[in-house]
């Protein structure tokens, strides 16, 4: 497979492209970043990892603690996602017949956005963990960082569109504001 398209790879007049490469980046590069960053499962992800920051937070947890319980949780959601993904996708589908494997490794593309999601706000709280910042701004940093990753998301799933700005800044802004939701709950649990 070539990484650049050629125009016998071109689509027939009237199919959608699915070969868009990113600006300056390649089809596979695209294609990694939208099955492994830019899914329901990657937000789905910093919003759970968020939700575990305000629980592990608030009862006056070191980062360290925090840290211990994303990591857990996020590992524990992601096989139980695979898990669940490799029992759907088994058997057929369209008529086509999907053995265990090819289910597997389905359910682990799909799950991957999962543990991607965990990796900013836990190299944060890490770094609060091993004092090389103080605990609650790791804590509070890596929550932040939760807001900041789903806006970027939301920005990539309406560029991917061509939608125009405004609709991708809208479309940021909302899924930011589940993140700032997480914020404003962790200011009253705290």
């Amino acid at each position: 497979m070539s990484s650049t398209p050629d125009a016998s790879s071109a689509p027939a007049p009237g199919e959608p492209s699915t070969e868009r490469p990113a600006p300056g980046g390649s089809p596979m590069m695209e294609r990694i970043v939208r099955a492994s960053f830019t899914t329901e499962e990657s937000v789905y992800g910093v919003i759970l990892v968020a939700g575990m920051i305000v629980v592990g937070g608030s009862h006056a947890s070191s980062s360290w603690e925090v840290f211990l319980t994303v990591i857990i949780t996020v590992i524990v959601f992601w096989a139980a996602h695979v898990y669940a993904g490799t029992v759907a996708h088994h058997g057929f589908t369209e008529g086509h017949e999907v053995g265990i494997r090819e289910a597997f490794g389905i359910a682990m593309r799909r799950s991957s956005g999962l543990l991607a999601s965990a990796a900013i706000p836990s190299v944060i709280l890490l770094a609060g963990a091993t004092r090389v910042i103080d605990d609650v701004l790791a804590v509070w940093a890596a929550l932040w960082s939760g807001v900041i990753v789903l806006a970027v998301l939301g920005w990539i799933a309406f560029a991917r569109r061509n939608a125009p700005w405004g609709f991708r800044l809208l479309g940021s802004l909302t899924t930011a504001a589940f993140g700032l939701v997480m914020v404003v709950l962790k200011v009253f649990v705290h």
